[in-house]
């Protein structure tokens, strides 16, 4: 059998469109495809790969819990399970949590678990769901009408009800929608697929306050800020605003399915047993995996070196457009950063993209004016400086037509 992108054609739903590239192997931040051409992975599966390739921790966790038990179902528990929960809550403000399989799955338990918490505690009218334009929750029916880019929700017939957007930093008219009809309001504290947008001081605080005024639940999606992508282990630690609901999933398993919700045991005890659950969720194997890499994340040093790497990446590309002027600004945090065409390369971030795989990099978009980079977070110093410099030969290449 020739197992190639003809064949993707063939045996696979058009719902994506993948490029020529099979990757094969990958060590930690290098990856190697079916030709043995090499990359440098500036991508990270899209923030999932927090310890790059075939991080020993978390192979020796998979071969380990591959050897004892793989699955079990919610009717029993588990010994990963609880002991990754125990770590999760110990390191943040939640104190339950559910798992789930993806950050759209942890994404939709909130959102019923707000809505449920909202019909028990105050009335049937307690409904509305204010989320951000431009936001990105998931593919679910539910996740992808809350999300706030209508492309991806339109076309399927109708959607779930009672859900609001507003502009993303908009306090003013965020301020004028929310009322106490208002049972959530969820949230990226730094938006990912829309363009990798950090929120204000004020905005953040406000929201906040705002929830509290009105007793509406707030809901942070960290699916792709979360497990140290900004420098803090998840990045309502740096913004110093606590949510009610948190969900995480992405880097989470370092590259295992899973995702999780986490809330307070006040707000947890309306998912009465039988409310909601998943046959996978919490399953032994993805959580002794993702236990694996949360300890190896959950790390100050790592944290703080985050942060440093952060700095090399925005000297590097602040030098690339030096020379080729560019990018109008590089925005994010750690390494959850986005660097944003200028007008004269307005809509363009595809052809940046298809360029650096053409100079073995792999990176990524938000949108069609962002080139976003998410790499490893131990990604080493001159894996950076060597995919800085294949990505200033594909820069070369755009400009230069």
């Amino acid at each position: 059998m020739q197992v190639n992108r003809e064949l993707f054609n063939e045996v696979m739903v058009p719902n994506y469109n993948p490029s020529e590239v099979i990757p094969v192997k990958g060590k930690g931040s290098r990856v190697w495809d079916q030709k043995g051409d090499e990359y440098i992975d500036f991508a990270g599966g899209i923030a999932v790969n927090c310890l790059g390739h075939c991080h020993p921790a978390l192979v020796n966790a998979l071969k380990e819990q591959g050897e004892k038990i793989w699955h079990l179902s919610n009717v029993m528990t588990n010994e990963p399970a609880l002991r990754l929960a125990k770590k999760l809550t110990d390191a943040t403000f939640g104190e339950q949590v559910y798992f789930a399989n993806s950050g759209a799955e942890a994404n939709e338990a909130a959102l019923k678990l707000a809505r449920r918490w909202a019909i028990d505690n105050y009335s049937e009218e307690k409904t509305q769901i204010i989320a951000f334009n431009k936001g990105f929750h998931g593919r679910t029916f539910f996740t992808v009408t809350v999300g706030g880019q209508a492309a991806y929700s339109d076309g399927f017939g109708p959607k779930p009800q009672d859900v609001t957007h507003v502009d993303y930093n908009d306090l003013e008219t965020f301020a004028k929608l929310i009322s106490d009809k208002t049972c959530a309001v969820m949230m990226e504290p730094l938006q990912g697929e829309g363009g990798i947008i950090p929120p204000t001081n004020e905005f953040i605080q406000g929201v906040r306050e705002l929830c509290d005024k009105h007793n509406a639940l707030l809901i942070f999606d960290e699916v792709q800020t979360g497990v140290g992508r900004t420098g803090d282990l998840y990045a309502y630690q740096g913004l110093n605003v606590t949510p009610d609901i948190l969900t995480t999933a992405k880097a989470l398993g370092g590259g295992f399915p899973i995702g999780a919700m986490l809330t307070t045991k006040e707000i947890a005890k309306h998912l009465k047993i039988g409310t909601h659950g998943s046959t996978y969720g919490g399953n032994p194997l993805a959580c002794a995996v993702a236990e694996a890499a949360f300890d190896t994340v959950n790390d100050a040093q790592l944290l703080a070196d985050v942060k440093r790497k952060e700095q090399l990446f925005r000297d590097g590309l602040a030098a690339i457009n030096e020379k080729y002027n560019v990018f109008s600004e590089v925005r994010g945090k750690g390494l959850l950063l986005g660097a944003v065409l200028n007008d004269q390369f307005n809509g363009r971030a595809r052809d940046f993209l298809v360029a650096s795989g053409k100079h073995g990099l792999m990176a990524l978009v938000a949108g069609t004016n962002v080139v976003r980079f998410t790499p490893s977070l131990v990604i080493p110093d001159e894996d950076i400086q060597a995919g800085l410099a294949r990505f200033e030969l594909a820069v070369a290449d755009v400009v230069n037509g």
